[in-house]
């Protein structure tokens, strides 16, 4: 019964059951998973033909096995099964297919995140300060400028790398900022930092990209500040 439903087309039906039956559940399962698809991905939808989208679902639904029993969890089932890559059809399926999936996930993954954004302290200084990147912001890198694509625009290739963060602020809007490749680097020593300073940071990233160190300072202390008033960082006093 299981095979015949994800199948139909080359397993047999089960003995006994009636095919109007049988039709009710198949119709009931492939509408489900492709709602919550559509739900999850509206602008890779809107990039394909009907019969094309629908030819889509069903390879995820006849070759992909779920690991997780969740309707909110189909998305990142979806993103999985694009990612092998191995089942795309050429000239149907464009090349940044499983880039742009996952970047449509993180904004859903962000607005049903139960993480808490936490108070950031006094930031008289924002050099003197422990600055950590938000649990509710994602640094991202790309090969294809996936906030840009859309019925309008298709990319055939990838140029170069794309840095993204996706956040969600203390009002539970979720935005994306693009950034350059050195406050992407930045964004990674904040991921998890919890006692250095913004100052010790930007002095390290300075000597490690061979930048001045007052120049890294002035540009690191206006990014910092714009990205912590934008609740992509959060700052603490420091001990």
């Amino acid at each position: 019964m299981a095979r015949f439903l994800r199948d139909p087309n080359n397993n047999a039906p089960p003995d006994g059951v009636e095919p109007r039956r049988l039709k009710i559940y198949q119709d009931l399962i492939y509408n489900t998973i492709e709602g919550f698809i559509v739900g999850g991905f509206p602008v890779l939808r809107s990039l394909y033909q009907d019969d094309h989208w629908h030819g889509l679902v069903r390879l995820f639904i006849e070759q992909h096995r779920c690991h997780s029993p969740y309707f909110l969890e189909i998305s990142q089932e979806f993103i999985e099964f694009l990612t092998r890559g191995s089942q795309l059809r050429p000239g149907i399926d464009p090349p940044f297919i499983a880039e742009l999936a996952h970047y449509e996930w993180v904004e859903l993954a962000l607005e049903t995140s139960e993480e808490a954004l936490p108070t950031s302290g006094p930031t008289e200084d924002i050099l003197q300060s422990v600055v950590s990147l938000s649990p509710l912001a994602w640094s991202l890198v790309y090969e294809y400028p996936v906030h840009r694509i859309g019925s309008g625009f298709q990319p055939k290739e990838a140029e170069q790398a794309v840095y993204l963060v996706v956040y969600r602020n203390r009002a539970d809007e979720v935005h994306f900022m693009e950034l350059n490749a050195l406050t992407s680097h930045l964004l990674a020593q904040l991921r998890d930092n919890t006692s250095y300073t913004a100052g010790e940071l930007l002095i390290e990233l300075a000597d490690t990209v061979g930048m001045e160190r007052a120049r890294t300072l002035a540009f690191g202390r206006d990014q910092l500040m714009t990205l912590l008033d934008l609740d992509v960082l959060v700052a603490q006093k420091a001990r």
